[in-house]
């Protein structure tokens, strides 16, 4: 339905917002027009920033009440620039990203991959603490299902889903996230059989599967390109230092 494709498509230019306002509220905060995640599932907040990444005095007020004095945080938007920071506010790193669209990723189940669950936790976090594939905290994989691979007992590899935006089933999108494999297990396809798997997951709830990738990233976005992922848009995860109150 073309209403319901457009208001997708809106929430996915502004995916920490949807979520948060939506299916993850209990995962974050909000003060006014500013969201974010509480700091022990992910450092993305948002706010209602324009084109040239200027935003309302109110707003990043807003954002800092919802920041201790001087922490990190990561804003999230579609946009090409990084946000025109006020004065107090600190941009650290500027992260220029992608954003890509699943819709036509058919993913495929696999039996040999392994539901990840409370007591992999420490692996998972050893696991992301080698590859680094992104943010990943104490509470990160509490936001959805995780699927990994293992050689000898061990974790070698994993993908699973991160934030969930847009409305429920059809209406809705979840994004595919934490994709790694240690080092010493690359190269054998272990990444795109648990994007696939993860996929499969998603869409069989009826949804879109989504993705994010480092714009410089280009054997990701490869990846990600064979499997039937387009690129739709720029996306910004710039990270920034909170006023120091």
């Amino acid at each position: 339905m073309p209403d319901t494709a457009a208001r997708l498509d809106t929430a996915l230019t502004d995916p920490v917002a949807s979520a948060l306002r939506g299916r993850l509220a209990g995962f974050g905060a909000t003060r006014g027009a500013a969201v974010r995640f509480d700091p022990e599932v992910s450092p993305f907040a948002a706010l209602p920033l324009d084109a040239d990444g200027h935003g309302r005095a109110g707003d990043w007020a807003d954002l800092a009440a919802l920041c201790a004095p001087g922490s990190e945080v990561v804003v999230v938007r579609a946009a090409a620039g990084p946000p025109r920071i006020p004065a107090g506010w600190e941009l650290l790193r500027a992260f220029p990203g992608v954003q890509m669209d699943g819709v036509a990723v058919p993913g495929a189940a696999a039996d040999d991959l392994v539901e990840l669950g409370p007591s992999d936790r420490a692996e998972m976090a050893e696991l992301t603490g080698r590859t680094r594939p992104g943010p990943w905290l104490a509470r990160t994989a509490e936001l959805g299902r995780y699927l990994g691979v293992r050689h000898d007992g061990r974790l070698v590899a994993m993908a699973g889903e991160r934030m969930r935006i847009g409305g429920d089933g059809a209406a809705g999108a979840t994004e595919i996230s934490a994709v790694c494999t240690a080092p010493e297990f690359r190269g054998r396809g272990l990444a795109r059989r648990l994007v696939d798997a993860v996929a499969a997951g998603i869409a069989a709830r009826g949804e879109r599967p989504v993705l994010h990738a480092a714009a410089d990233n280009r054997g990701a976005i490869r990846l990600y390109e064979a499997m039937g992922f387009t690129l739709s848009r720029t996306m910004r995860f710039d990270l920034l230092r909170a006023p120091h109150r």
